[in-house]
């Protein structure tokens, strides 16, 4: 895999072999800027000049690298007035994430020596 294609699932990806889809989706997810992007997304759709706006310290040439392999891996899309929203299945991670939200709260609170809820 060169360091431009997208991960895709059935494919080698940045740490695995295997092709198994959750690491082609932890290797795109885990993307700097990414998941980033598609938090700004989630509010609606937005144009690249809003985005960077959003994203303090997103170069213009990242911004575009992840929304072409955002665009690829169809989680989001680019309407006809250029703005960049989340497909259904882009609105679907939000829900899948969740699980990890509190899994990764509860994570925090053991490393900071709080009572485990």
């Amino acid at each position: 895999m060169n360091a431009r294609s997208s991960p895709r699932p059935g494919g080698a990806v940045r740490g695995s072999t295997t092709g198994r889809p959750v690491m082609a989706a932890m290797d795109l997810l885990g993307r700097r800027w990414a998941l980033r992007v598609m938090w700004e997304l989630n509010g609606g759709p937005l144009g690249a000049r809003a985005l960077l706006a959003r994203c303090e310290g997103l170069s213009s040439s990242v911004l575009y690298e992840r929304l072409r392999e955002l665009e690829t891996a169809a989680l989001v899309l680019q309407d006809d007035s250029g703005a960049y929203a989340l497909t259904d299945l882009g609105l679907a991670l939000g829900a899948a994430l969740q699980p990890l939200d509190s899994w990764s709260r509860r994570w925090s609170r053991t490393l900071n020596g709080r009572p485990q809820l």
